[in-house]
């Protein structure tokens, strides 16, 4: 019997192009949704993906839903938990509505599904979490101050649950894209998306397949942006494994001139000198698409 996936926020966007590899890997998936119920029935007929309707920010509706999920599929192994808005304006002008409705759907939803899921998960002795964060929660964003920080809470979120759950066979990642071609930044003025991409070392958006192309089973946490690669090695996220062993950010600051061809090259062989038990994959666009660990994590401090 295949695994079961859960994916929030799995109809459109990134949430989409996950539910949508995960199944082509062979596992059963259910994607959430929050309102639209038009674009759940066209991927839903699209797919043949099982797509339920419920409120992520809702402790009693994420129990209710996964119980749902569970009686009709199994219990969940693999949970992302992808689903978020935004709400973008000045700090000056952003309401307490704007603040809560970004931190219940995009921070707290991790701790309402993570409960919901996380007895079965121990009871089986295995479960796979992953967090979709952002490089927003990284470097901050002017005009998001809700949303960043409930994307730079998530980072705090999945490194405590991955030191409590490693023994019980459950491993807890995040991934942090940079700026992707999905609704939620289309609908950002043309003029501001332009700025964004002249900051893109790679001069476009990002693609939710891309985003996809992270494994869920990883046993490092691979934190993806468009401006580099967070790469955090925490051995609590893998199974009998201790404490943390190493923190870098690899940053390659002077890539912006550079073509796609030389700024690849670039990084993996900086990537190759600081990580050399990892083998990493990059597509022909130039974005980071794996990184599998072959070996120990190196001994950086």
């Amino acid at each position: 019997m295949s695994k079961v996936a859960l994916v929030t926020g799995g109809t459109r966007g990134i949430g989409a192009a996950i539910s949508l590899s995960l199944k082509e890997a062979g596992y059963t998936v259910a994607a959430t949704y929050a309102g639209n119920d038009e674009a759940a029935a066209k991927f839903k007929e699209a797919t043949g993906i099982a797509v339920y309707k419920w409120d992520v920010g809702d402790f009693d509706a994420c129990a209710t839903g996964v119980a749902k999920v569970a009686e009709d599929m199994g219990n969940v192994d693999i949970l992302v938990n992808n689903a978020g808005i935004t709400r973008d304006t000045s700090f000056g002008r952003m309401t307490k509505d704007m603040w809560d409705a970004v931190m219940d759907t995009n921070l707290t939803s991790n701790f309402n599904m993570c409960k919901a899921v996380f007895d079965g998960m121990r009871a089986n002795g295995y479960g796979r979490i992953v967090c979709i964060s952002s490089i927003n929660g990284q470097k901050g964003q002017m005009g998001q101050v809700n949303y960043s920080a409930a994307k730079a809470g998530t980072f705090g979120f999945v490194k405590a649950l991955a030191q409590e759950s490693a023994r019980f066979g459950i491993t807890v990642n995040a991934i942090a894209p940079g700026y992707i071609a999905t609704e939620m930044v289309k609908a950002v003025p043309q003029d501001i998306v332009d700025k964004i991409i002249k900051g893109i070392p790679l001069r476009r958006l990002g693609e939710a397949e891309e985003v996809a192309k992270a494994k869920a089973d990883s046993n490092c946490q691979l934190l993806i942006s468009n401006i580099g690669v967070l790469m955090d090695w925490p051995a609590a996220s893998t199974p009998n494994a201790g404490a943390m062993d190493a923190f870098m950010l690899v940053q390659l600051k002077d890539s912006e001139d550079k073509s796609v061809f030389e700024y690849v090259t670039l990084l993996r062989a900086k990537l190759n000198q600081e990580f050399p038990d990892v083998e990493f994959a990059f597509d022909t666009g130039g974005i980071l698409t794996a990184a599998l660990n072959m070996g120990e994590p190196s001994p950086i401090h």
